[in-house]
């Protein structure tokens, strides 16, 4: 056992020596540490237009200003906040991308063990006959034995060339690949939450609006029908008030299944049956306030916080290595081996005096005609390198203009807040004045519904604005990236940071 020993011991060391020794793929380089201008993305006012509204506050922009972890606090609304942590721990998206880094990690520890020989026990027992033509004697009569085999073999394989380091390489990349995958995850289930909230606000909203439409409808047919009655309005002023009204009640049902629709998707979000969206809480405009300050990160930044921009840097990096693994495979593949056992015919025999067997071997495999196939596949290699590489910048400029198309639409959705303020104040004002007029017979039944459907359409283009500048808020947080860095050791929960932790550990 000695002579296995110092066998083992010698590859061992010999592994630990050329562990960084010639590797013959690319070095990575990050484009993060390209340098980046430290500059806004767009151009902004400090602030945006205000009105005298519910929702109409001015909102700042803050230029460099970091992003909390838990961005959604800012609405102020602790059932919302509530619902989010909710979700976030039970909802099977989460639950899925957190498998994967799992997978990811466990799939990184098990081609760590390619750096290092393979040691394995094996023991055998077999029954055989034998006859002299075994041993080109025809003649010698043949014989009946039992042999038994107890071993231990040793064999490594010289990562000389780096195709397993560079392989390590790869899926280094998948883990972080799938890290900000589940990143991606959490923030965009997070903002679907927000935006659910924000949607059931404003139909509940315009729920309320249409339902007092109709109250106002009611009244008003019960005013042409009094006037008919004293013969001061015609019958087809009473029919074009009931169309009326029939026709605002029938926006109510339509409504009313968008907001069940919307309880649902709420439900299924943070990870429960549409049966009980009853018990989730509901939202209103009243329960949620509007962000004031707005942080707005520079160019040099985003690439950093993104979590679409960090995986598609992991697929460049790990599109990277594969072009080393494949260079490699152009290059001798060396591999030691050895056994040491006792073998004999007995199975009390075993490891007697003069049973031991023992061997030793080396074996270089040197690829020399494979048709081409190895070098097609690195310049393949290559290709796919420069794919993800143009898949990164376009991930880049794709994130800036999602960046731009939120800010801008803060600044103009502020402008237009306050003009549907104007124009459902100005509404409201002359369908009072017009209905006054009616009632003395200064106007017509045509003039009052004409400024009818006029404040109808006004109000619930106000409700529009206030839910389109709350849910474009909460589009800017996801656009920036959600503030994850802030949560600390990536917030992945327990088990997955002990699964990342194990896997860094076993890093050469």
């Amino acid at each position: 056992m000695r002579s296995i020993s110092l066998f083992v011991h010698f590859l061992t060391t010999l592994a630990c020596v050329i562990l960084y020794g010639c590797a013959v793929g690319p070095d990575f380089l990050s484009p993060r540490k390209a340098p980046l201008a430290p500059e806004p993305i767009i151009t902004l006012p400090k602030e945006t237009v205000s009105s005298h509204v519910p929702g109409g506050e001015a909102q700042r922009f803050h230029h460099g200003r970091d992003i909390p972890s838990e961005w959604w606090t800012l609405f102020r609304s602790k059932p919302l906040d509530l619902l989010i942590r909710e979700a976030l721990s039970a909802s099977p998206t989460i639950e899925a991308a957190e498998a994967a880094l799992r997978q990811a990690a466990e799939n990184r520890r098990a081609r760590f063990g390619s750096l290092f020989p393979s040691l394995n026990a094996d023991f055998s027992a077999t029954r055989r006959k034998i006859t002299g033509g075994t041993f080109g004697q025809p003649d010698y009569p043949g014989s009946i034995y039992s042999l038994h085999n107890a071993s231990v073999q040793v064999s490594y394989t010289l990562d000389l060339f780096g195709s397993v380091r560079q392989s390590l390489e790869d899926l280094d990349a998948k883990i972080e690949f799938e890290r900000f995958q589940l990143e991606a995850a959490r923030l965009t289930l997070a903002a679907n939450i927000v935006t659910s909230a924000i949607q059931e606000a404003s139909i509940r909203e315009r729920i309320q609006a249409t339902r007092e439409i109709i109250a106002a409808d009611e009244k008003i047919l019960d005013l042409v029908r009094k006037k008919s009655e004293i013969g001061s309005a015609s019958l087809s002023d009473v029919l074009s008030q009931e169309a009326q009204l029939a026709v605002d009640r029938a926006l109510l049902p339509a409504l009313e299944k968008g907001l069940s629709e919307t309880r649902h998707l709420m439900a299924l979000l943070v990870g429960k049956r549409p049966d009980e969206a009853d018990g989730l809480p509901e939202f209103t405009f009243s329960g949620l306030e509007l962000p004031r300050d707005l942080p707005v990160s520079l160019s040099s930044e985003l690439v950093r916080q993104r979590p679409d921009i960090r995986a598609a840097e992991e697929i460049l990096r790990s599109a990277n290595a594969l072009v080393g693994v494949a260079t490699a495979d152009l290059f001798p593949n060396i591999t030691l081996s050895g056994a040491y056992g006792s073998e004999a015919t007995r199975l009390s025999d075993l490891f007697t005096a003069g049973t031991n067997v023992w061997n030793l071997g080396a074996g270089v495999l040197q690829p020399l005609f494979r048709g081409g196939e190895l070098a097609a596949r690195r310049r393949a290699a290559i290709a796919a390198r420069d794919q993800a590489a143009a898949q990164y910048r376009e991930t880049v400029l794709a994130a800036f203009q999602d960046v731009a198309d939120c800010l801008r639409a803060l600044e103009f959705d502020a402008k237009g807040l306050a003009a549907r303020a104007d124009a459902e104040r100005t509404a409201a004002e002359a369908l009072d004045l017009t209905r006054k007029r009616v009632e003395i017979g200064a106007a017509d039944w045509i003039s009052l519904l004409n400024a009818q459907r006029v404040h109808e359409q006004n109000r619930i283009a106000f409700v529009e604005a206030r839910a389109a500048r709350l849910a474009d808020s909460a589009a800017l947080f996801q656009a920036l990236g959600g503030g994850w860095w802030n949560r600390g050791s990536a917030g992945l929960g327990p088990e997955v940071d002990k699964n990342l932790s194990i896997s860094g550990a076993l890093r050469p």
